[in-house]
């Protein structure tokens, strides 16, 4: 697909250019490119000189309407209120500069996915909430699952991420996964990704969110389709981040995708009572071992207190097959819940891990990954909409 690079500096235009190669065109502004945006597919490198309200404010008549046009941003100075303004103006990535070659070409490649006459037959790439199959603008049509666990260590992102991953394959609507583990969510390492947004661009546009600026900030695995919302990048920007701002994320959410899987922090606070509250699943993981039983135990009695309802709450014992000289009957006793799912233990399960590959992609074969579908089973929906067990 052709790419032209905007900047009205000579030497940056031509910078960006030879990065890309000779598909690279180049002109001084965006008014320049009358005939190769009447054209075909289009993907426009805006160059530093561009990152301004001003510069962002010509984009709208060139580009209004035309769904052929994807457009990134290079920018000197990265900001949250640059980024909105940006998204806003129909910029589909931004980018910090000086930018290396192969994080730029990745960034042509990903937009030019969301163009017609992309990649044939894939499913449309967040952005155009329009055309993501299954988007009517309504809230409450997906399903959220929220993964628990009391003690760190459990297996709790393993199996929220091979869950989704399962449900993402299978599904033709999106399907996302929101790392809520404010401080060290670990979803996109586990996925090998590296974030350009995370929950903290959403919250800084909270006032003004919607499902189409939403999923600005979502990120492809792209073996999967899967959409991740990952956590923030440092853990002090945890604190920023309010009950209600998470709840109206998973909110609009819903309202595109099929399924919002919800990995959590390993403790109880606001965000998580809030995002359990608005679960219609709440999975709760637990390890073969005595102190992760006390706290699940715990865990279950709290959650009793605060009236949530049991019949949305399923035990899944991670490592269940352990020869730890504790019965899974024995733990069902002490907790008064039966487990729904048993996930046996297998060395497979670090090696993916360690891979950034999920293991139900990695080694679909294993116990692990037949267990792990068969949990997802639980969950998945017939053509009637009815839950299949």
């Amino acid at each position: 697909m052709p790419v032209a690079v905007v900047d009205a500096d000579q030497a940056v235009r031509s910078g960006l250019a030879m990065q890309l190669g000779p598909r690279a065109q180049t002109a001084e502004s965006i008014t320049d490119l009358g005939a190769e945006l009447q054209s075909g597919p289009l993907v426009v490198v805006l160059g530093p000189s561009c990152a301004n309200p001003a510069g962002l404010a010509q984009l709208a008549g060139p580009i209004q309407g035309r769904v052929n046009v994807g457009t990134i941003l290079v920018t000197d100075a990265l900001s949250t209120e640059l980024l909105q303004t940006a998204l806003r103006a129909g910029v589909k990535d931004v980018l910090a500069a000086p930018v290396d070659t192969e994080q730029l070409v990745a960034a042509v490649d990903r937009v030019a996915e969301t163009l017609p006459q992309g990649t044939v037959g894939a499913m449309p790439f967040p952005g155009e909430a329009d055309e993501i199959a299954g988007f009517d603008g309504r809230g409450g049509v997906g399903k959220v699952i929220t993964v628990f666990s009391t003690k760190g260590g459990a297996g709790k992102s393993v199996i929220a991420a091979n869950m989704a991953v399962i449900l993402a394959r299978r599904s033709t609507k999106p399907v996302v996964l929101v790392d809520a583990d404010l401080q060290f969510g670990d979803v996109a390492v586990m996925l090998k990704l590296a974030p350009q947004h995370t929950i903290v661009d959403a919250v800084g546009s909270v006032d003004r969110l919607d499902a189409n600026l939403l999923q600005q900030f979502l990120m492809r695995h792209e073996p999967s389709g899967l959409l991740i919302l990952p956590a923030p990048l440092e853990p002090s920007f945890a604190d920023q981040i309010s009950a209600a701002e998470m709840v109206r994320i998973i909110e609009l959410l819903r309202t595109f995708c099929e399924y919002v899987i919800i990995d959590t922090p390993a403790y109880f606070n606001e965000v998580v009572l809030g995002l359990i509250e608005e679960s219609d699943e709440v999975l709760l993981i637990a390890g073969m071992d005595i102190p992760n039983i006390k706290n699940v135990k715990i865990g279950l009695q709290t959650l009793r207190l605060l009236n949530v309802p049991m019949a949305k709450l399923h035990l899944v014992l991670n490592r269940a097959n352990s020869k730890v000289k504790l019965d899974v009957s024995e733990v069902e006793r002490t907790l008064q819940i039966k487990a729904e799912s048993l996930i046996p233990s297998d060395v497979v399960v670090p090696q993916s891990v360690n891979k950034g590959t999920p293991v139900v992609l990695d080694a679909p074969k294993s116990g692990v990954a037949k267990a792990i579908e068969q949990l997802a089973n639980m969950f998945a929906t017939d053509d009637g909409g009815r839950r299949r067990r």
